[in-house]
């Protein structure tokens, strides 16, 4: 048993007090008083039942992300993000997530962290919404996940149960003519403090595309030293009760604001980060909807714009030729 490893399993077993974390948080997930008092308030107000009709409201889009290291071989690439799923917040949370994406056609789907709502949500309940989640996937080359913070060392067995090949500080490389595309994955940053970004890259390839799989951005200003070229997270839920004209009250994730949601980059990486698809602590969402992501590849500028897709609009702006908000591929 590797280091980390056996650190994540004290820490669930409470065998470890203190611990080196990103985050500052000192429970992995619990709802607390302000919780409490907040959902309280919203039944007050009578807009509980709005919050909880919004958590179902999915945003299904498509960007186009721009990497020059991108291998001509994997030129359209698509890779479906589902991030931050805390089945167990709804019961039919994994049959509407299903039936949105079961039209979608990728060719590789990645699970960023959290798929219990609370730790005491039955495994059975997760079980279940994930059996219905995964059965509706349609990727060419398999799914890839991770753990985050509301998630135990159990979940890795659940989900590879289902076919998802998880990634603990590791690396899964595909291969296509020649080219390389490796997908690095990490144990949770923010509360368990078991990421190994150094150690899981030195698993790579040295020359392949490099995408990171990690539930918070908190590595943010570090990855781009690790050689990675794309960065995929979610945790900040986007603030998830968000204000008009003010935006989101609460972030939790130990790294600037910048990073915290939505498409941006550092040091010449290109980074999302997804609101996710349920709800945190209280069940309801508030002008921030929940989202299911597909992101389509490109090397070159010119194919990267001339993508054949009427419904894309493509933003190349000198500062800013990462992506697209394209049309909703669900509504």
């Amino acid at each position: 048993m590797d280091y980390y490893r056996h650190k994540r399993i004290s820490i669930e077993l409470g065998h470890i007090r203190g611990w080196k974390r990103r985050g500052k948080v000192r429970q992995a997930n619990r709802k607390t008083l302000p919780h409490t008092v907040f959902e309280a308030g919203l039944r007050l107000a009578g807009l509980f039942d709005r919050g909880r009709r919004n958590a179902l409201t999915f945003d299904v889009g498509c960007r186009q992300l721009l990497l020059p290291r991108l291998p001509a071989a994997w030129e359209g690439f698509r890779i479906l993000q589902l991030s931050d799923i805390h089945a167990g917040a709804f019961p039919e949370l994994g049959g509407k997530v299903a039936e949105k994406i079961r039209g979608l056609q990728v060719d590789v789907c990645v699970l960023t962290g959290d798929y219990f709502f609370e730790h005491r949500t039955p495994t059975i309940e997760v079980y279940r919404a994930m059996e219905e989640i995964l059965g509706a996937v349609n990727a060419r080359y398999g799914v890839a996940g991770v753990l985050g913070n509301h998630d135990t060392i159990e979940t890795v067995g659940l989900l590879e149960s289902l076919g998802v090949k998880m990634l603990l500080n590791d690396v899964w490389e595909i291969e296509n003519n020649g080219a390389s595309l490796c997908f690095v994955g990490l144990d949770d940053p923010h509360y368990y403090g078991c990421d190994d970004l150094p150690g899981a890259v030195k698993k790579a390839a040295g020359d392949a595309l490099k995408i990171l799989l990690v539930h918070s951005s908190e590595l943010a200003e570090e990855a781009p030293e690790q050689g990675i070229d794309l960065y995929l997270c979610g945790h900040t839920h986007g603030g998830q009760v968000c204000l008009p004209g003010i935006g989101p009250l609460i972030l939790r994730a130990n790294c600037p604001r910048r990073y915290k949601r939505g498409l941006w980059r550092c040091a010449g990486m290109v980074e999302y980060t997804s609101r996710g698809i349920g709800p945190s602590a209280v069940a309801v969402r508030f002008n921030c909807p929940p989202e299911i992501s597909v992101f389509e590849l490109h090397g070159q500028v010119k194919t990267f714009a001339d993508s054949g897709d009427a419904n894309r609009q493509v933003f190349q702006h000198p500062e800013r030729t990462l992506g697209v908000e394209a049309a909703e591929l669900g509504r």
